[in-house]
């Protein structure tokens, strides 16, 4: 009976979500936008040919782009602004300044300049190379819709991201603001299934300084994990602040999977606001849900990412369609 009604509420969670993010999203936007206006280009099979070869030489762009695109969309809405170049812009931000993939993006825009001249958005470009290095990194096949124009405007006094070391209940509030519920907020974060930190970022507030205490080490963290980052990875000593710790299990750290919840449940979250969602009961009951079932993961996740891509945008003749990708017209 107690199982009963646990799977029941389960079911109900994952229709409220699904109800959630299927009510998300920008009217103006349209599958297949481009369709038919690039001289005889399919755009989005050129944009996933480029990315499909820069993944093979590099499969980290999978993470470089979610983290651009959520930097991007969480800042004024998904426009374009993360960028532009030049003093000032969101660009030059303390939490933008290890953002990675701008070299992609341009490559893409030089390719679609070159066939067809003033009709794709650097935007769109951002959105649809996200979706494609998530597909070739394990992660759900999905459609975006397309159609979003470059805002003129980027400011380094807008960026307000979320920080590593949040609380379930601050990252919940943050995400609300983007128009995403607790569930989404945990599925958000289980971007860092892919990618990479460094030993600077959890070396107090993990490993030698938990809850501002000297030498205290978080007691959800797996015993096993901390001693191996404080002998091997992470020791104590200024020179280890720039070394890797990889967000997943170094095996799957490149493969978009929900292994990252498995490691919740086993104390082996990275960042302390990982960790924190296993914390907290009231995202706990999320975490296991997605720890049990890949598939459901990530068809949430594509949903998710699709939602987030459709904040704030513009569309029509508000803002511009950039000749490139870091600078106004």
């Amino acid at each position: 009976m107690a199982s009963a009604r646990h799977m029941g509420a389960a079911a109900l969670m994952v229709a409220l979500a699904v109800l959630a993010l299927a009510t998300g999203g920008s009217a103006k936007l349209q599958h297949e936008f481009y369709k038919g206006k690039c001289n005889g280009s399919d755009v989005e099979a050129v944009v996933k040919s480029i990315v499909k070869a820069r993944f093979a030489r590099e499969a980290p762009i999978v993470a470089y782009l979610l983290r651009m695109q959520f930097h991007e969309c969480a800042v004024n809405g998904c426009d374009g602004g993360l960028l532009i170049d030049g003093p000032g812009t969101e660009k030059t931000a303390p939490p933008n300044l290890s953002v990675k993939g701008y070299d992609l993006i341009a490559a893409i825009k030089a390719e679609l300049e070159r066939r067809c001249p003033g009709v794709v958005s650097c935007s769109d470009i951002e959105i649809l190379a996200t979706r494609d290095a998530v597909a070739l990194a394990g992660g759900p096949a999905y459609k975006v819709r397309t159609g979003r124009r470059d805002r003129r405007r980027s400011r380094a006094s807008d960026v307000k991201l979320p920080g590593s070391e949040y609380t379930a209940a601050q990252a919940i509030a943050y995400y609300a603001k983007l128009g995403m519920s607790a569930y989404e907020t945990v599925l958000l974060l289980g971007a860092h299934t892919v990618g990479a930190t460094q030993c600077r970022v959890i070396k107090n507030s993990r490993l030698y300084g938990y809850g501002g205490k000297m030498g205290a080490t978080d007691p959800a963290m797996d015993p096993t994990i901390a001693s191996v980052y404080k002998k091997s990875v992470c020791p104590n000593v200024t020179k280890s602040d720039g070394n890797t710790v990889y967000l997943d299990d170094q095996w799957s750290a490149l493969k978009v999977d929900n292994n990252y919840y498995k490691n919740l449940q086993r104390g082996r979250g990275v960042l302390l606001v990982d960790q924190n969602l296993y914390r907290d009961g009231s995202t706990r009951k999320i975490v296991d849900q997605l720890a049990r079932n890949d598939g459901l993961f990530q068809s949430m996740f594509a949903k998710v990412l699709v939602k987030l891509s459709e904040v704030n945008v513009l569309t029509g003749k508000q803002g511009e369609i950039r000749k490139v990708c870091n600078k106004f017209n």
